[in-house]
């Protein structure tokens, strides 16, 4: 299914249940976007930063978190918070990411320019490879490319 970008908040769009986000193996939700998700699930944040402080959580990984009807899906971009998302576990993260979302039925989720922002990839590179992906599964990817807080997202 192609995917779509979109301008503005994904905690603003009803109707979502399922979200990913880029994160470092560090055990580190402290800038950018990760500061949401550690907000709106600190159970979660509790359970991946135990992950990463055991050495169980990589790039390239993916730690899937279900709460209620929401699914989040943190993919492991980045080593730490010092060094920069690599291009490659970008790619096996959105793998897994997609894998583990039709096991669970999961029909559409919301991401943001995953690497590129704090991660310090270049855009129009992760943009293809998210097309590519977007191509090759069933699944809608609603990608925040312009964040506007509050905002419910819109093509």
């Amino acid at each position: 299914m192609p995917v779509s970008f979109e301008t503005g908040d994904i905690f603003a769009t009803p109707g979502l249940s399922s979200y990913a986000h880029g994160c470092n193996c560090a055990g580190a939700m402290g800038k950018g976007i990760a500061v949401a998700f550690r907000q709106h699930w600190p159970a979660m944040y509790e359970a991946y930063r135990r992950l990463c402080m055991a050495g169980e959580f990589a790039p390239g990984d993916v730690f899937v978190w279900e709460e209620g009807t929401v699914t989040v899906f943190n993919l492991g971009t980045q080593l730490s918070w010092r060094t920069k998302a690599e291009y490659g576990a970008v790619e096996r993260a959105l793998s897994e990411m997609l894998r583990e979302a039709e096991v669970r039925g999961v029909p559409e989720i919301a991401l943001p320019s995953i690497g590129a922002g704090l991660g310090g990839l270049e855009w129009p590179r992760v943009r293809v490879l998210l097309e590519a992906f977007g191509a090759a599964t069933p699944i809608r990817l609603r990608v925040c490319e312009t964040f506007v807080e509050g905002v419910p997202l819109a093509a």
